[in-house]
């Protein structure tokens, strides 16, 4: 190596460096230098194996908290967090799209831990899935002490964003390839996520609609209660250069934080001391800002339990004239809690809400927190902490079907299949993990996939092929996507009387190109039908149908199946399809498409 050497101001250059220099202008190059003694030699064939490649999208940041990044406990503001999340986010999406992108919202985002001065924040974003014109990017934020080398999980965060062309017109986006195992569960989900906060409105609605009395209200002490007018902050901020992102809107980050901070204020005056930020339900930007607006804040604390609050914030937008009317441009809703010394919530006062409106964001504050401790329950839960058989109700529904069929998708992804059994067309795999074993069974119909997805989801006419199955009835029509049966199984050899399951069917068609027609099943409560005598109650956790079209003509048909230990017992002669035959049952299922098949072809004739 050459090294520049300063010498009272004066850079000597050394007379290799020259002659390189002159030869490269030259067009002709130095002949090779002869090695230095003690020199490291490259090693052959370093670059030959690199490390296994990234994901395109990935965008990883670190960043040290410094004492003008906390709060008055000297723990990272959330605020802070938040503009660090969406900047990650944004980041990895304008990798995907190759042109500015837009924040369109951000899930609910649970808070495990805070973050303290001299820890490293660690943020991992890539994107998931592109749509049409929207993707969803994956965050993932840790922390790490660099004292202790101590690692810990902060929270994980979906977010949406929109591509943007020129003057702000949409841009179609081109299609994510997964990779690896986790990306493929990731990109299936994915399209579930969206789904689920395409309906969120209407769940709340039809919560709102079937709720009970408010018991908490009835029993507490209401006497000192704090009229919610008292914690009603309103915040005005001008949105300057330094606000704004490299398209001129106001970054969203920023706009987070700024309600993250009100929204705190709000908190603090129910309270009358430092609370903190525990969730945040989904944060929906309804339009863009510009440098120059003045955007105002504001919060009010909309409802109290007994250990949490639900603070509700907004956001407006208006430029330099106040005769032009105000853009709501952001709405969220923010759990709190007040800690005590030893990092225990403490009891909350309760609020007296107005009249009209403020009574109505009280209930509506109740419904979220049913629906957030469901959806908390449900959906963030690993597969193993979610017991087989869940109650349903209207506040759990949309999540209980997503919970089926994103359990489903996650075993389709699974790559350690092993070829188990083959029998001319059927194939039988196997996956043994933890403490689950899963079967999978696949044979190639000559049907269309939308007529097996039809035929198949229908559990009505499943004992017309499986002659496990001896009646299923529909007990609840919950919309055309989901469905529940009462299904009885026939009687086992070793058993004295048979099985019978409450079960959730959930159907979904193929979001894009490429994607199967998924069929789940999972176990279910109902209070309309407990456990009878006459029957030993059976459950499963997952299993279901997917179905892939070959062709116009040719489906490739998969069952999927995932037992748990005291599942095992009936693995041969059970009610999810898995019978002492397989080959037979499967076979009989292929007879049972093709029938059905060439019927609907007579009557389309006829």
């Amino acid at each position: 190596r050459c090294l520049l050497k300063m010498v009272k101001g004066n850079i000597i250059v050394p007379e290799e460096i020259l002659n390189f220099c002159c030869n490269g202008l030259q067009g002709s190059t130095s002949p090779p230098r002869a090695q230095e003694p003690g020199e490291r030699e490259e090693v052959a064939g370093a670059m030959a194996s690199p490390s296994p490649a990234r994901n395109p999208t990935e965008v990883q940041m670190s960043q040290l908290v410094l004492p003008c990044h906390t709060n008055h406990r000297n723990e990272l503001s959330t605020g802070q967090l938040l503009k660090w999340i969406d900047t990650a986010a944004c980041l990895s999406a304008e990798r995907h799209a190759g042109c500015p992108c837009v924040t369109a919202s951000m899930d609910d985002i649970y808070f495990e831990h805070t973050i303290s001065v001299g820890q490293v924040v660690n943020i991992k974003a890539k994107v998931n899935r592109a749509f049409n014109s929207s993707m969803e990017v994956g965050i993932q934020v840790s922390y790490e002490d660099l004292c202790s080398g101590k690692h810990c999980n902060i929270c994980k965060a979906y977010a949406t964003f929109v591509a943007q062309g020129p003057l702000g017109s949409k841009v179609r986006l081109k299609p994510l390839t997964p990779q690896t195992e986790e990306e493929k569960i990731e990109y299936s989900i994915a399209a579930e996520r969206r789904r689920m906060r395409l309906v969120h409105k209407d769940t709340l609605k039809d919560l709102l609609t079937h709720s009970p009395p408010d018991t908490e209200r009835e029993t507490r002490d209401g006497s000192g209660a704090v009229p919610a007018e008292k914690t009603r902050v309103e915040s005005v901020e001008l949105v300057l250069p330094p606000h704004a992102n490299h398209q001129g809107n106001t970054f969203g980050g920023q706009i987070m934080a700024w309600m993250e901070n009100v929204a705190t204020i709000a908190a603090s005056r129910l309270c009358h001391a430092h609370p903190t930020l525990r969730a945040i339900e989904m944060f929906h930007f309804r339009g863009p800002s510009q440098v120059g607006d003045r955007l105002v804040l504001k919060a009010i604390v909309n409802n109290a339990f007994k250990n949490s609050m639900e603070v509700g914030v907004s956001a407006e937008a208006y430029g330099q004239e106040m005769s032009v009317s105000r853009r709501h441009i952001n709405s969220a809703f923010m759990t709190f809690e007040v800690l005590d010394q030893e990092g225990r919530p403490r009891m909350l006062p309760m609020v007296a809400p107005e009249p009209g409106d403020g009574e109505r964001r009280y209930r509506e504050a109740s419904a979220r927190k049913k629906i957030r401790l469901d959806r908390k329950y449900v959906v963030s839960c690993k597969q193993t902490e979610v017991p087989l058989s869940v109650p349903w109700d209207q506040s759990n529904k949309v999540y209980l079907s997503y919970n089926n069929v994103s359990a489903l998708k996650t075993l389709i992804a699974k790559a350690n299949w092993t070829l188990a059994r083959e029998k001319e067309k059927v194939r039988m795999y196997t996956l043994e993990e933890d403490k689950f074993l899963s079967f999978r069974i696949e044979m190639s119909v000559c049907i269309t996939a939308s007529r097996a997805f039809s035929l198949l989801s229908n559990l009505r006419r499943r004992h017309e092929w499986d002659s496990h199955y001896v009646s299923a009835e529909l007990v609840q029509k919950v919309d055309d996507d989901d469905m529940i049966y009462h299904v009885v199984s026939r009687m086992l050899r070793h058993e004295s009387k048979p099985q019978d399951f409450v079960i959730l069917a959930s159907r979904r068609k193929p979001c894009s190109r490429g994607d199967p027609y998924v069929v789940a099943f999972r176990s279910v409560t109902l209070p309309t039908h407990p456990a009878r005598d006459e029957f030993t109650r059976g459950e499963t956790l997952c299993s279901g149908f997917c179905i892939w079209p070959e062709s116009e003509e040719m489906s490739k048909v998969a069952y999927y199946n995932q037992a748990t230990p005291g599942y095992l017992n009936y693995v041969t002669t059970n009610v999810a399809g898995l019978s002492s035959d397989i080959c037979v049952t499967f076979e009989a299922c292929e007879k049972f498409l093709l029938k059905n098949k060439e019927d609907l072809i007579s009557q389309l004739q006829d």
